[in-house]
């Protein structure tokens, strides 16, 4: 436990520790702020689904990303989930230390930076994460103490999934694909990760995560303003390059310490991923070979840890 940031009490008030600390080359610079981020309205879809396909489309062309409104789920779950996510990393650490652990293939799982025991520099961010659906399979595995934590936890799960599928419909449409093309296997998994950013005394010299883009289908962000983002890995690769992935980075603050919750719709680690048969022709031969997801997810953990090679580059053809 003594790899938690927030364990680390005073000593990391006054100064980043040497180990946090990112070469020049790695370190986050200043960035104007975006004014042009689309805004995705699902209320469009009682007045003007075509148009409203096209907007998700066209943002998931351009950005990789856009912002949800009107999206189902109420601002009030929303922001519980961000209470009762900050009320865990705020117990005592006998509390959470029973589910720290370095082994990925552990369900409920905290852990701190992206890979602690192999990345040469470690990153400003804890992540408790834990599967969700189906519900009934593991809601018994996740902490009792904050006492609504199952209840909000649950609760929120089932919402975000129902929206979360609703966009891929909405995706598969605009796509020319098939109705239903994006589930079964390809969305059976739903992960919950609550991430938290403590406050970091010298955020320049630090990064929260490094530059990458999500090894999921699909991205919801709770990220405690308005709305949601997405287009990712398996959409880029499906669609066979038309829909983009959005790189991103983050960044601690020296002011406020910041909890998020993100939640991942993904497919069973043995499915098949590969472009879409129906976009795939002699104009539009495949950009990408077949491989399973668990050798994604593989090759995405060691690329993501290093900066390196984008994990996309090894699958295409």
């Amino acid at each position: 436990m003594d790899k938690l940031i927030s364990n680390k009490g005073s000593t990391i008030q006054s100064a980043v520790p040497e180990s946090y600390i990112l070469p020049p080359d790695r370190r986050p610079s200043v960035v104007p702020p975006c004014k042009t981020i689309p805004v995705i309205d699902l209320q469009g879809l009682n007045q003007d689904p075509a148009d409203l396909i096209q907007q998700i489309i066209k943002a998931s062309q351009e950005y990789g990303f856009f912002q949800l409104t009107n999206h189902g789920v109420s601002e009030e779950l929303m922001q519980d989930v961000l209470v009762v996510g900050k009320e865990f990393y705020d117990l005592p650490v006998k509390e959470k230390e029973r589910f720290y652990s370095e082994d990925p293939n552990q369900n409920c799982r905290l852990k701190s930076s992206v890979n602690y025991d192999k990345e040469e520099v470690h990153f400003w961010r804890e992540s408790f994460r834990h599967p969700c659906h189906p519900l009934e399979d593991y809601i018994h595995e996740w902490p009792q103490n904050p006492t609504r934590y199952r209840e909000v936890f649950g609760s929120y799960s089932i919402e975000v999934r129902k929206l979360g599928l609703l966009l891929l419909d909405l995706i598969c449409e605009g796509l020319g694909l098939e109705h239903g093309y994006f589930g079964g296997e390809l969305s059976q998994g739903l992960l919950m990760s609550i991430n938290h950013y403590p406050m970091c005394p010298d955020p320049s010299l630090v990064l929260g995560l490094p530059k990458h883009g999500d090894p999921y289908l699909l991205t919801l962000l709770n990220q405690g303003h308005v709305g949601w983002a997405s287009s990712l890995e398996r959409r880029t690769i499906i669609s066979n390059g038309k829909l983009k992935s959005a790189d991103h980075r983050v960044v601690p603050s020296s002011d406020v310490a910041r909890t998020t919750v993100v939640t991942f719709i993904n497919p069973f680690k043995d499915s098949l991923i590969e472009p879409a048969k129906s976009l795939v022709n002699k104009s539009s031969p495949p950009l990408y070979k077949s491989f399973r997801f668990i050798d994604f997810l593989r090759a995405y953990i060691t690329d993501v840890t290093g900066e390196g090679k984008d994990p996309l580059e090894r699958f295409m053809v």
